[in-house]
């Protein structure tokens, strides 16, 4: 299992390109054993994205939330009391996002590598990540 950023949900989903080999390989072979964590705080933010206009779907958002989650084996992951918590106590080099600190910290709780293309995640010390 793997947790995944907000991004490369929207990227398999949208721009698959813009996806690495190795991430490419990570979304499948997830797919294929015990899935993927969709993260809650993921809903959010690409509802802000749509109505921000900085994606563009051609489906209203629920349709599109649903065409997500039957594109592949997603588990979806709450925000929690340890996960809000931990996600508070993050440092300051993680990000100051609140939804990547967020992210972070349910990669953290569930122990799940977290795949993301974000800089500040991948050069923590404190995350597992693939890219």
């Amino acid at each position: 299992m793997i947790t995944v950023d907000t991004h490369v949900i929207l990227w398999d989903a949208l721009q698959p390109e813009m996806l690495s080999d190795k991430a490419k390989r990570a979304l499948r072979d997830a797919n294929q054993s015990d899935g993927i964590l969709f993260c809650s705080i993921s809903l959010w933010e690409i509802a802000m994205l749509i109505r921000k206009k900085r994606i563009e779907v051609n489906v209203p958002y629920i349709e599109f939330v649903d065409l997500l989650f039957s594109s592949n084996k997603y588990v979806f992951q709450e925000i929690t009391p340890e996960i809000a918590l931990l996600s508070t106590t993050l440092p300051d080099t993680i990000n100051s996002d609140p939804a990547d600190r967020i992210i972070c910290a349910s990669s953290l709780v569930t122990k799940t590598p977290l795949l993301t293309a974000d800089q500040n995640l991948r050069q923590s010390k404190l995350v597992q990540t693939i890219w």
